[in-house]
């Protein structure tokens, strides 16, 4: 289901790149572009690189947010040029294109790319299940933005057009919903004094790392937003 598999772009420098990711995307079926806050767009360099892939670019989604641009996917993926210590779980080029035709005819995907200049921060690929890594020359390992949407854009028209791929049926929860829930833990470990605001630490950067390494289906979520619910219950009574 290519249709359901978007490419995000944050802070895009040069409209150029973004229309040469639209003609890079529409080679191999994809059609959902999203541009978190490019510096200019629209514009006649991001036209004229688009070439026949217009279509592409003049149905793309402008937002003002990371978080906006994915609160409707279950399965968000971002790039690095390089191979960071970041802990999350790290896919090749290859098994992103498996994993978006294993999950896309379930819900919306995001493959998500920084910026020219630095890619992604620490902060947005926080908000990532998976990161990807496509190894280069050493010697001259820097992609273009364009050329990295090309090759994993590619693997996901392999992968989709693969009868072996087998489709992931679980049910997950879309970033809107993660979202909702870290709010909910956070504000329950406050109240319970877990979290003591003086020494924070990096007790919900930890916690953000694990629920999007062990990516819980949507009925677990349930039950643990239930227990954040029984305890925030019994608290308010231990109050009255």
């Amino acid at each position: 289901m290519l249709k359901n598999i978007r490419i995000v772009l944050i802070n895009t420098y040069h409209p150029g790149n973004i229309g040469a990711a639209a003609r890079a995307m529409k080679n191999m079926g994809l059609t959902q572009l999203w541009l978190v806050e490019p510096r200019e767009f629209p514009h006649p360099d991001a036209d004229s690189r688009a070439a026949g892939a217009k279509d592409v670019l003049d149905s793309a989604r402008v937002v003002g947010s990371l978080d906006e641009a994915i609160a409707d996917c279950q399965l968000v993926i971002g790039t690095s040029a390089r191979n960071r210590t970041f802990d999350l779980p790290q896919l090749d080029a290859r098994e992103c294109g498996i994993k978006c035709a294993a999950e896309s005819a379930d819900g919306e995907i995001a493959i998500v790319f920084g910026r020219e200049t630095m890619g992604l921060h620490n902060d947005e690929l926080k908000r990532c299940n998976f990161h990807v890594y496509i190894p280069a020359n050493p010697e001259y390992p820097v992609l273009n933005v364009a050329q990295a949407i090309q090759l994993l854009s590619y693997e996901v028209w392999m992968a989709h057009e693969a009868p072996s791929v087998k489709q992931d049926s679980a049910q997950y929860p879309r970033q809107g919903e993660m979202k909702m829930f870290y709010e909910h833990l956070e504000r329950v470990l406050r109240l319970t004094h877990f979290i003591i605001p003086q020494h924070e630490g990096r007790v919900l950067d930890k916690l953000h790392r694990f629920f999007n390494r062990s990516r819980p289906e949507r009925a677990e979520l349930g039950m643990l937003r239930g227990i954040l619910t029984s305890v925030e219950e019994v608290l308010g009574k231990h109050k009255k």
